[in-house]
């Protein structure tokens, strides 16, 4: 059998020829038109107001759409685009067998219930925040709880929580919505920056948790490439200096915490067991600590060392009398000193020595009886009412503090300093008037970039290929008034997610094959104006699934702690311990660990980002390892073979019926004549088994182009 490997596949910018009229640079920060939808363009080929605005610019080409997409490969289509799986051949059947006009958007309503939807969904999302489990840098440290912030993306998009809820969640979950259990994981938003726990220039560290912040919101939610302005007016857009200080000061107040997760009722029978045993413990624990009280003031002392003084004094100031830039140094500082005096009971005099171990021994066989930790997220609150100052750096050096900010907005949409008022719940507010700022459907950029986003999700690329920055040295909307009318019915219907996700793909846009005609390739090669619907390849995570799922291996379980896939064999790594239950291991790949300083092989080889920084859009690169590892990676070895098995089950020895189950599973199809002809020898001439036989046709099967990319 004739194997066919990946092939090259890249989206590039828009050609500048293509690019929709002469919109000014600050297009973007302009109040949002809601353009009328064009009127007799199209003929029948309208099924949606989106139709209308493609099929103008088409037709001022001389183009129109491809002709439509078959049933097979527009149902693998929608299924990969909403729920990140193909097919089962019983959802293939049945929908070839529903001939009536809505059998498309009944398939579509079905895969926005899913909550497999939430699961696909939410890898975007997760990517845009730069979500990871561990905190980067050389010790990469863990954060055992990150994963609550990932469960509550996914519960999101599954509920269609409106999407300006939920921006107001993540900045300020805690100040708008005390009452929500949604609100404390929420805010894990503002704690995904990358953190060197043992740097000692903590103010240093502050400052860089607190660009992080700031470039990840503006990017994220506003598209808007403020980290340019951090050192400096941006160079191209009308941003300054003052906007990124103004808009970092509503941050000013960052202070990270571990909140329970639990309700009232559950935390306080928790609270109530662990009283009774600190009571039952008391004596003892004081023993000890009279005991371990010299070893840990000497480890503390070496550790106050490695800080310069004027930080190393904050341990020395009570927490209630520090300024509340004080209490942030203070706890960059107390992180290290006081986590780091592990006690050696060989530091201790023989006598004390002891008796500590006795004592040791005694706790062990008590905290049996000890009650659970509550369970907890990584949230964000502030310090309290009050803020540390923020001030205008020179050139972005904090050792070179200028005039002193208060919160403000972007000049370029609206020049206004924010009106603040601390909280009932002891915060600033600072939060909540951005949050409410950004979920306002008065600001032209916040539904502009989701429904881009949303755009992109299922062409590839935006209508603005550069998601992330909405500014002139971004590219420009290949369709304008497209985009505003996107916007503009975004907010109308209640700022719905799956809404516009439905609006889009029952499109005749969407629903157009792959393959157009040589007109549009002279007149559009890039594809701009969407005369062809945009080829695919799967990401990494796609990819897994897909074969898991063909393999039968698939674990639908959701949500919780997340798991450790096997690594590939030539990898060792401590800190990368394969979840001991192999189906826990077959979960879905957005529940697989993310880890800074070692992310999962297989999705590295296939272009997923870093998770340090905020990433809009991946790219797809084609390299030799990518088909080397599909070919020998033994861990896609073991895949074919659950996979021929599962064939094997049903087809038993009959040749025929294995080369149909096969493609069923795996391509959403049968065989043609001449690959069943083709196939039917292969096996024939297999020098093995025919199970190893059908091993092996399952394996090609897994690499054809055919299962890797989608049409």
């Amino acid at each position: 059998m004739r194997l066919v490997l990946i092939t090259l596949f890249t989206i590039g910018s828009v050609p500048a020829a293509l690019r929709a009229g002469d919109l000014p640079g600050d297009w973007a920060y302009k109040p949002i038109t809601n353009p009328p939808v064009p009127t007799g363009k199209g003929g029948g080929l309208v099924r949606t107001p989106v139709d209308a605005f493609l099929l103008a610019r088409l037709e001022a080409r001389g183009l129109t759409f491809a002709p439509p997409a078959d049933k097979r490969t527009l149902l693998r289509r929608i299924s990969f685009d909403l729920i990140g799986l193909p097919p089962t051949p019983e959802e293939v059947d049945a929908f070839l067998k529903d001939d009536s006009p809505e059998a498309f958007e009944k398939v579509v309503d079905r895969l926005l219930a899913s909550p497999l939807y939430g699961e696909r969904q939410a890898l975007f999302w997760l990517d845009l925040v730069r979500f990871a489990e561990s905190d980067g840098f050389k010790s990469d440290d863990p954060r055992p709880n990150a994963w609550r912030y990932r469960d509550y993306v996914i519960r999101s998009f599954n509920a269609d929580k409106p999407y300006d809820r939920f921006v107001k969640e993540q900045l300020a979950g805690d100040e708008l919505f005390p009452g929500d259990p949604d609100s404390q994981p929420a805010t894990g938003f503002l704690r995904h920056f990358p953190y060197e726990y043992n740097a000692v220039d903590v103010e240093l560290k502050r400052q860089d948790m607190l660009n992080d912040i700031t470039d990840t919101t503006a990017a994220a939610l506003l598209g808007v490439t403020l980290g340019c302005a951090k050192c400096h007016d941006h160079k191209t857009d009308p941003v300054t200096q003052r906007d990124y200080y103004r808009f970092q000061a509503f941050f000013a107040g960052f202070w990270p915490v571990e909140k329970p997760v639990l309700p009232p009722g559950g935390r306080a029978a928790i609270e109530q067991k662990q009283a009774e045993w600190d009571a039952k413990t008391a004596d003892l624990r004081r023993q000890m600590t009279e005991i371990e009280k010299p070893i840990r003031e000497k480890a503390t002392a070496k550790e106050r060392q490695r800080f310069p003084e004027e930080y190393a004094r904050l341990l020395d100031i009570p927490a209630e009398k520090r300024t509340p830039l004080e209490r942030q140094l203070g706890m960059l500082v107390e992180r290290q000193v006081y986590t780091r005096n592990k006690i050696n009971p060989a530091q201790m005099t023989p006598a004390d020595r002891e008796k500590w171990t006795g004592m040791a021994r005694r706790m062990t066989e008590l905290e049996k009886d000890r009650p659970a930790d509550p369970p907890t997220a990584l949230a964000m609150t502030d310090i309290g009412p009050v803020c540390p100052p923020t001030k205008l750096l020179k050139r972005g050096n904090w050792r070179a503090p200028g005039e002193e900010l208060v919160p403000g907005f972007l000049s370029a949409v609206d020049d206004r300093d924010a009106t603040v008022k601390p909280t009932s719940v002891g915060t600033s507010g600072r939060r909540s008037a951005l949050a409410n700022w950004i979920a306002d459907p008065a600001n032209p950029l916040t539904a502009r970039v989701m429904a881009n986003r949303i755009w992109q999700t299922h062409f590839g690329r935006g209508i603005v290929s550069t998601s992330s920055d909405f500014g002139l040295t971004g590219d420009r909307p290949t369709h304008p008034e497209l985009l505003d009318w996107l916007a503009t019915r975004f907010t109308r219907d209640g700022w719905s997610v799956k809404k516009l996700h439905r609006l889009i793909v029952t499109s005749t846009a969407y629903r157009q094959s792959a393959r157009g005609t040589e007109s549009g390739a002279k007149a559009d090669p890039g594809n701009a104006l969407l005369w062809q619907f945009p080829r695919r390849r799967l990401d990494g995570e796609a990819l897994r699934d897909s074969m898991l799922a063909t393999a039968g291996l698939l674990n639908p379980q959701a949500g919780g702690p997340s798991v450790f896939p096997e690594l590939p064999a030539e990898i060792k790594s401590a800190s990368w311990k394969p979840s001991a239950d192999p189906a826990e291991r077959n979960r879905r790949s957005v529940y697989v660990y993310v880890k800074r300083n070692l992310r999962y092989p297989f999705f590295s080889l296939f272009d997923s980002p870093e998770r340090t920084e905020t990433c809009s859009r991946r790219f797809v690169t084609t390299t030799a390892p990518q088909a080397l590892t599909l070919l020998n990676d033994a861990i896609v070895l073991g895949y074919a073979k659950v996979f021929a098995a599962r064939v094997l089950k049903s087809a038993g020895t009959d040749p025929d019926q294995a080369i149909e189950r096969s493609f069923e599973l795996a391509l959403s199809r049968g065989p043609t004549t001449e690959e069943r002809e083709a196939l039917r020898g292969f096996l024939k001439q297999h020098k093995g088994p025919f199970p190893d036989a059908v091993t092996d046709l399952c394996h090609a099967l897994l690499n054809l182009n055919e299962f890797l990319y989608v049409d």
